[in-house]
């Protein structure tokens, strides 16, 4: 059993690994002659996900890589960012707010008027998310910037984008 998984990983060397950039063998650029890699590969892989707001995570997993093949096949979903000898890095974007948002991000103002989204409630919190644009306060109306003064829950990806369509026409002129 042993000579088979010996064999399938130096097919994998000749055949799949001079396309990965150098994981685990590389071949001589004047000689034919191949590595000889003794074991599995293992490489670090890094899951990124890009939410809606800017918002990326970050998934470190430790692979152990018996086929390049089923590898490739497992993340096929996923974007190739980065590859080197000991990690691969791979990105998808997702077409939601992040879970961070969903938890626990509000809309709300800044001091100096700058329509933010806060971990937390505005009044409660000054850690701010992601800003977006200047608000002419004189514009809105009494109700729209109590809302904001106690924050605006954000739960979904639509929730999102309204509020953020509806304060762009209170927008400061320069």
């Amino acid at each position: 059993m042993r000579k088979i998984v010996k064999v399938i990983v130096c097919l994998a060397v000749v055949f799949i690994l001079p396309s990965f950039s150098g994981i685990g063998a590389e071949l001589e650029e004047n000689n034919d002659s191949v590595q000889e890699v003794t074991g599995p590969l293992e490489v670090t892989v890094i899951l990124e996900r890009v939410y809606v707001d800017g918002e990326v995570s970050e998934e470190i997993i430790k692979e152990t890589i018996l086929s390049m093949e089923d590898f490739w096949a497992q993340y096929e979903d996923w974007n190739l960012v980065h590859q080197d000898d000991t990690q691969v890095v791979f990105q998808q974007r997702i077409d939601d707010i992040s879970p961070l948002l969903k938890t626990n991000g509000y809309f709300g103002l800044t001091e100096d008027g700058i329509l933010s989204i806060f971990n937390g409630k505005p009044d409660e919190s000054e850690k701010v998310i992601q800003s977006f644009f200047q608000i002419d306060v004189e514009k809105l109306e009494s109700y729209q910037h109590d809302l904001l003064k106690k924050g605006i829950k954000i739960g979904t990806k639509d929730e999102y984008i309204n509020v953020i369509e509806t304060y762009k026409t209170y927008t400061s002129s320069p």
